[in-house]
């Protein structure tokens, strides 16, 4: 008789936010060029009852965090980890903007290889499309 497999962290995950009955989680991605954007698909995603989580450094405005050259490089790469974190909790993702950057473009590739949904705002710019 073959033993059942242990189910996997993603899977566990999974199974967790089903106990706990929350509401579907979604994260916003995209260039932080479209920061008043992302706000408003906050907002919008936020009031049909869904957990939302986004960028929340935007590392093109100027900032005393991210003054030095060095610091920032170091981290932007520990926001790009923190932001594949959000993708890995979240059920679906939405782009946001017209423009698709290597970023945005590597996070999209990210979430789908994950079997995450994603949905654009702009549809158009869905590379895979």
């Amino acid at each position: 008789m073959p033993f059942p497999q242990p189910l996997t962290p993603e899977e566990r995950l999974t199974d967790a936010k089903k106990l706990l009955d929350l509401p579907r989680i979604v994260v916003i991605c995209g260039s932080t060029r479209f920061m008043a954007e992302m706000a408003e698909a906050d907002l919008r995603e936020t009031t049909t009852g869904k957990i939302v989580v986004k960028p929340g450094c935007d590392m093109k405005s100027p900032h005393a965090l991210w003054s030095d050259p060095a610091e920032a490089d170091q981290l932007k790469a520990r926001l790009d980890d923190l932001h594949r974190a959000k993708i890995r909790l979240a059920d679906e993702v939405l782009v946001v903007g017209d423009y698709i950057g290597d970023s945005t473009r590597a996070e999209i590739a990210y979430a789908r290889s994950l079997g995450r949904p994603v949905r654009f705002t702009h549809p158009e710019v869905d590379p895979d499309a």
